[in-house]
C-alpha cells in the first residue's frame, strides 16, 4: 500500500490499496514495458492456450500427470505443529531449521489470525546443515528461556534437520548437560518433516509428543484432580483454526454438565484481546490439565486424520476410551457428537441445546428453496472436507467434486459412506491426493454453481465465475471468519448463512431488472 496527498482538511491523508494504484498511468506502461522486456508471447496466442487448458482434452492430461503438484490444497508438517505448540499455556514453539521456514510458518498464521505469533528457530545455516545442529538448538534453548520465559518448549523439526537426521532426544539431553535448561524444565519433540505428510501429521505428531511428555511429568498425579460431580473429558479438536470452535466445544460441553480438558487450546492464544498490555503467552490448556488427562474419563477427537497418531497413544497407552468422531457439523454431525458426550458421561442433553437444534432445522427449512439442488465442489483438509459434505447433504446440495491433496487412503472409503447415504451424492468424484490444478479441470468440464474451501480456491473462483464460500485454513483475503463457529448447532446456523447468502448474492448479481427481488 501507499499514500497520497489529499487536498481537503477531513481526509488529509489517503492510504491507496494495489487495486487502485496499479491502475495509475505509470504503473501501467511500466507494465506493458515488462512484456517487451520479457519477450512475452502474444496476448491471441496466451489467450488461445489458456481456453484449451478449460477443456477435456488438457483435464486427460492433467490427471495422467505423476511428477508434478501444482498449487496443493496444504502445508508441511512443522506448520502444524507449531499450532499444537500454541495450544498450550506458556509454550514457546522452537522449530529446527532455518530461519525462512519459521518466519513462513508465523507468517501464514499471522495472516489468517490476524494476531502476532510466537515461534522462535534454531536458525540453521551452511554449516549447520553439514556439521549438524546441535550447538543451534542449545543456544536456541538457553535463549528463548532467558530472554521469553516460557514454561515448556515444543521442538518440532524442517527438512534440513530430517535429511541429515538430527536426533533431538539426544540434542535436549545435551541442552541439559550445559546448563541451557534445567534438568527439570518441561521440553516436548516430535519429528515433522516437510518432505512427507502435510500440516495435519506435524500436528498430530507435536499433539502427542506434548501429551506424551505432560503424562510422564510431576503433574501426572491423580491426587492433583479437584474434586467435582461432573465427569471429565478429554476433547481433542485436531488442525481447527477456528477458535470460535474451541470456544463452542466448551460451551456445549458445559451446559452438558460435563468438565471439558481441550486438549490443544489456542482460542486465546491466537484471539487475545486488545487491553493495552501485550502477554506473549495468553491462554492455552494449562500444563496441568494436561498431565491430568490421562485420568478423564474418556477422550473424544473430532479429526480422525489428524489425531491418529494422539488417539493411539490415548488408546494404547493410557489404556482410555477413546471415541473418534467427524467433526461435528450441521445437524446429524452435532446429533452424534452430543449422543456420544451423553453416553460417556452418563448426562442428559439440555432442553437449551435441543432448542438450537430446531432453530438450525428451522433455518434449513427457510433457506431450502435456494439451496436445494445446487451443484458443489468442495476442497480441504480430509476431516473437514468430510464433514463438510455430509452438511451439504443435508442441505439438499449436489456435491459433485470432493478434492482432498492431503488425504489417505482411508478418506475414499469414508467419503463413499457419506455419499451413498443421500440420494444428493450418487454424482459425486471423490478425489484424494488431488490439487488445485485438478480442482480447475475439474471445474471447468463439470460446472458447479458453488466452491467451498479455503482462501486458495479464488483463483479458479473469479475464472470460472463460480462463487467461494470461504472455509477452512488458509483464510487470508477476509477478516473474523476464524472467530465464529462451525460447528455444532450454533455453526452450523453460522456456515449455512454463508451458503445461502452467497446463493443469493449471486442471484441479485445476475439477475435481469423484473426479477430483482427486494424480497428472497
Amino acid at each position: 500500500m501507499t499514500t497520497t496527498p489529499e487536498h481537503t482538511n477531513a481526509v488529509p491523508l489517503r492510504v491507496l490499496d494495489h487495486n487502485d494504484i496499479f491502475r495509475d498511468e505509470v504503473y501501467q506502461k511500466q507494465f506493458e514495458g515488462k512484456r517487451e522486456f520479457e519477450n512475452a508471447a502474444p496476448k491471441e496466442e496466451v489467450e488461445r492456450v489458456l481456453e484449451w487448458t478449460r477443456g477435456w482434452e488438457y483435464r486427460e492430461k492433467n490427471f495422467a500427470r505423476e511428477a508434478l503438484t501444482v498449487n496443493p490444497a496444504k502445508a508441511c508438517q512443522p506448520l502444524g505443529a507449531v499450532l499444537a505448540a500454541l495450544g498450550f499455556e506458556g509454550t514457546m514453539p522452537l522449530v529446527h531449521g532455518s530461519q525462512g521456514c519459521v518466519a513462513y510458518f508465523r507468517s501464514h498464521f499471522a495472516r489468517h489470525f490476524k494476531e502476532p505469533v510466537p515461534a522462535a528457530s534454531t536458525s540453521m545455516t551452511e554449516d549447520a546443515a553439514v556439521f549438524g545442529g546441535i550447538n543451534n538448538l542449545v543456544e536456541a534453548m538457553e535463549n528463548i528461556t532467558a530472554l521469553y520465559k516460557p514454561k515448556h518448549i515444543a521442538v518440532s523439526t524442517t527438512c534440513m534437520a530430517e535429511v541429515i537426521g538430527e536426533d533431538l532426544f539426544a540434542y535436549i539431553g545435551a541442552a541439559r548437560e550445559q546448563e541451557a535448561i534445567t534438568q527439570d524444565f518441561p521440553v516436548s519433540y516430535a519429528h515433522t518433516p516437510s518432505f512427507v505428510g502435510s500440516h495435519i501429521t506435524g500436528y498430530d505428531a507435536m499433539l502427542k509428543g506434548i501429551l506424551e511428555m505432560l503424562a510422564k511429568s510431576p503433574d501426572a498425579d491423580a491426587s492433583k484432580i479437584e474434586k467435582s460431580d461432573r465427569v471429565r473429558l478429554n476433547v481433542i479438536p485436531g488442525f481447527d483454526t477456528y477458535v470460535g470452535n474451541h470456544r463452542e466445544y466448551r460451551r456445549i460441553l458445559e451446559l452438558m454438565g460435563v468438565d471439558p480438558i481441550i486438549l490443544g487450546d489456542h482460542s486465546s492464544s491466537l484471539d487475545s484481546p486488545a487491553d493495552g498490555e501485550y502477554d506473549l503467552y495468553p491462554g492455552g490448556t494449562t500444563l496441568l490439565e494436561g498431565a491430568l488427562a490421562k485420568f478423564s474419563r474418556a477422550t473424544v477427537s473430532l479429526q480422525e486424520t489428524a489425531t491418529r497418531k494422539t488417539s493411539e497413544l490415548i488408546r494404547d497407552t493410557w489404556k482410555q476410551d477413546t471415541v473418534v468422531l467427524e467433526t461435528p457439523l450441521g445437524v446429524r454431525g452435532t446429533d452424534v457428537f452430543l449422543t456420544e458426550v451423553a453416553r460417556i458421561a452418563d448426562v442428559e442433553i439440555p432442553a437449551e441445546l435441543t432448542a438450537e437444534r430446531g432453530r438450525l432445522v428451522d433455518a434449513i427449512t427457510d433457506s431450502h428453496a435456494y439451496l436445494h439442488g445446487k451443484r458443489v465442489g468442495i476442497a480441504g483438509d480430509p476431516d473437514l472436507v468430510v464433514a463438510l459434505t455430509r452438511f451439504v447433504l443435508e442441505l439438499g446440495m449436489i456435491p459433485v467434486h470432493v478434492v482432498s491433496t492431503n488425504s489417505d487412503s482411508s478418506f475414499k472409503a469414508r467419503m463413499e459412506k457419506v455419499l451413498s447415504a443421500s440420494p444428493f451424492g450418487q454424482e459425486a468424484t471423490v478425489w484424494p491426493e488431488k490439487d488445485l490444478w485438478h480442482l480447475r479441470s475439474l471445474v471447468f468440464t463439470e460446472p458447479v454453481d458453488l466452491l467451498i474451501g479455503s482462501m486458495q480456491l479464488k483463483y479458479i473462483s473469479r475464472e470460472a465465475n463460480v462463487p467461494l464460500v470461504r472455509v477452512g485454513f488458509p483464510i487470508f483475503d477476509r477478516h473474523h471468519l476464524h472467530r465464529f463457529p462451525i460447528v455444532g448447532y450454533t455453526g452450523g446456523l453460522q456456515l449455512l448463512s454463508q451458503l445461502v447468502n452467497t446463493i443469493l448474492d449471486e442471484m441479485d448479481r445476475n439477475a435481469p431488472d423484473h426479477s430483482f427481488d427486494a424480497v428472497r
